[in-house]
């Protein structure tokens, strides 16, 4: 699959077949992910992928919005996207590079987290990432300290084919300066 086919393909995907995602193909979908650029390639993406119980302990970590419970429950994987902290956006004496200071640790695991997506859908297979958890998501996935979580993304065989929603065109999206 080429990348303009992968990328204008990939959907958000709520709903999976119950067959379960082989440790193997997550793994190749992790090492494609691990090409995703990052501030002084300081690489700060890490995942943590959960199956039955603990997948469904995690569930229950969603009463901001529970239709993210019912996604977790559907999905036969979810991976809990974090980051290592205090790396990305510093310098090597603990100093901010920039004045957007550690802004730069979720951008480098938001671009890594569309790597993943794309590594995946590219597997056929569907994601949806998933930011409305409860503050005790990252206890209940056990998240190493010095570590953040980020996202919660499922993972699995679609069920669905969810169309494009309309995008803007490139005259809204793209202004020149002179």
């Amino acid at each position: 699959m080429d990348a303009i086919s992968c990328i204008k393909g990939r959907r958000s995907v709520r709903r999976f077949e119950e067959r379960p995602v082989s440790h193997e193909l997550l793994e190749q979908i992790i090492e494609t992910a691990s090409y995703a650029p990052s501030w002084k390639n300081t690489q700060v993406a890490r995942y943590i992928a959960l199956e039955g119980d603990a997948k469904e302990k995690l569930s229950h970590c969603t009463t901001i919005w529970e239709g993210n419970g019912n996604i977790i429950r559907n999905a036969p994987m979810v991976i809990a996207l974090c980051m290592v902290t205090g790396r990305s956006g510093y310098e090597r004496d603990g100093s901010f590079s920039t004045s957007k200071k550690d802004g730069w640790q979720m951008f480098d695991t938001g671009i890594a987290s569309e790597a993943f997506c794309l590594a995946a859908y590219e597997a056929g297979l569907g994601t949806v990432i998933l930011g409305l958890y409860d503050d005790n998501a990252a206890e209940v996935i056990g998240v190493p300290e010095g570590q953040e979580l980020v996202a919660l993304i499922p993972i699995g065989y679609p069920a669905e084919e969810p169309t494009a929603p309309k995008r803007k065109g490139v005259t809204d999206l793209l202004s020149y300066r002179e």
